[in-house]
């Protein structure tokens, strides 16, 4: 399916732009973004390049929500967002580290954040660490996140303290997060035990 599409764009100021005069939506500076996406679909493509009408014809929208509030908070990226910045805040004082010193321990650090985030979600809709499918996205999100974790010289467990502070975040707007809470630690911190035993293991082999 698909069909003609139309981005909505917001100008967040000549300040973010390139200063190229050929500056507009599309280019690859900070000054516009993209916050909202809108697809027509009216065809059916075959991959031959033949196109026919759909029977039912929609349309699929879809708004970027923390892009927006970039917007609405006037930050530079959803790192910056309130909601997210607290657990990036509380990656940094585990680690005790400070953001934006260091472009190395910045990717850690946001890895961390996006990824404690990530995982949190996850095991609240039913997802558990396995070697396929989606559980298997789960382990290698936890995983990478212990290893940023190692880079950023935690050498403890901290992924149940990083959860809290996500459920703490968007539990008001997810109540199941706060339900299950307790089930999302146990999940996180087992595979954080196994995972830390594996690397410190495979650390000292090498």
């Amino acid at each position: 399916p698909c069909g003609p599409c139309s981005e909505i764009y917001f100008d967040r100021g000549i300040e973010r732009g390139c200063g190229s005069p050929d500056c507009k939506p599309g280019c690859d500076c900070d000054r516009f973004m993209e916050i909202w996406n809108n697809v027509f679909s009216q065809f059916n493509n075959d991959g031959q390049g033949n196109y026919t009408e759909l029977a039912q014809k929609n349309i699929d929208t879809g708004m970027g929500l923390e892009r927006l509030a970039c917007v609405m908070q006037n930050v530079e990226n959803m790192f910056e967002v309130d909601s997210v910045r607290k657990i990036l805040d509380t990656v940094c004082e585990i680690a005790g580290k400070e953001y934006g010193k260091d472009a190395e321990n910045d990717i850690s650090i946001r890895v961390i954040t996006d990824h404690t985030r990530s995982a949190t979600f996850m095991i609240s809709d039913g997802v558990i660490p396995s070697n396929e499918g989606r559980g298997y996205v789960l382990r290698r999100i936890i995983r990478r996140a212990c290893r940023h974790g190692k880079l950023l010289g935690i050498n403890r467990p901290f992924l149940v303290e990083m959860c809290q502070v996500a459920i703490g975040e968007s539990g008001d707007a997810y109540p199941e997060l706060k339900e299950k809470a307790d089930y999302i630690k146990k999940v996180l911190s087992l595979e954080e035990e196994r995972f830390d035993a594996t690397i410190d293991q495979g650390l000292s082999i090498l």
